[in-house]
């Protein structure tokens, strides 16, 4: 089983439905479970991350019309120029995103920190030299979305929610301490859509403590998923 299926998907796995949004995972076969999730904004739709894949065109207009395509990791380019074309839409990047311009095929939009009129606020974290992301958080509707910062894959003893590995040994609190999230969107996994902000606080409190045993569990498959994501 790869970590990342390059192929055409065939059977998405739909995931993360609420009142504003869903997600949806492309290949759920791979190891890496990449998830992309579109999500209605004042303005209209908006896709975050996302992968192609059979019927998701459905599950978007069942939110309404998409006004853009939010690229929030630097190694996360995925389908975005295939929806923009799509779509007839920009791909948004954060005014200091990297590389990404240079791997899509699609007009671009720079923003300083909130995307359109989507109400998330989108806060930079870089977890190692060259992985940058954006941490997207709408208070409106206690939506909080990250690309590689938290995930649900790779958890570490009874975490519902796990923080990246190079992130452990100094917990970003004061980038996730103040939120209150109802729910917890990423971009591996399944998200968090019940107890999600005690679900993050049990996360940051207990990141160092569970450093040694995630050094075991998360460290090979980050370094494949680095090395996968680089090719």
């Amino acid at each position: 089983m790869p970590i990342y299926d390059r192929g055409e998907a065939t059977d998405p796995r739909i995931v993360d439905r609420f009142d504003a949004g869903v997600g949806w995972i492309a290949h759920p076969d791979e190891r890496g479970e990449r998830a992309s999730h579109a999500v209605r904004g004042d303005d209209g739709v908006w896709l975050f991350d996302p992968l192609d894949a059979p019927g998701v065109d459905d599950l978007i207009a069942d939110l309404g019309e998409v006004v853009g395509v939010a690229v929030l990791s630097n190694w996360h380019t995925r389908d975005a120029d295939v929806f923009a074309d799509r779509y007839d839409v920009s791909v948004f990047l954060p005014e200091w995103m990297d590389r990404v311009p240079g791997t899509v095929n699609a007009p671009i939009e720079r923003y300083e920190r909130e995307p359109g009129k989507s109400g998330f606020i989108v806060e930079r974290v870089d977890p190692l030299p060259g992985w940058r992301e954006g941490v997207a958080y709408r208070e409106s509707d206690g939506t909080l979305y990250t690309p590689d910062l938290l995930s649900t894959h790779w958890t570490v003893g009874g975490e519902r929610v796990t923080l990246t590995l190079p992130c452990r040994a100094f917990p970003p609190r004061e980038l996730l301490g103040e939120m209150e999230p109802d729910r917890i969107l990423v971009g591996h996994g399944e998200g968090v859509l019940d107890g999600a902000t005690g679900a993050l606080t049990d996360t940051l409190d207990g990141a160092r403590q569970r450093l040694p045993r995630a050094i075991v569990t998360q460290g090979p498959a980050l370094a494949v998923g680095v090395a996968a994501a680089m090719w």
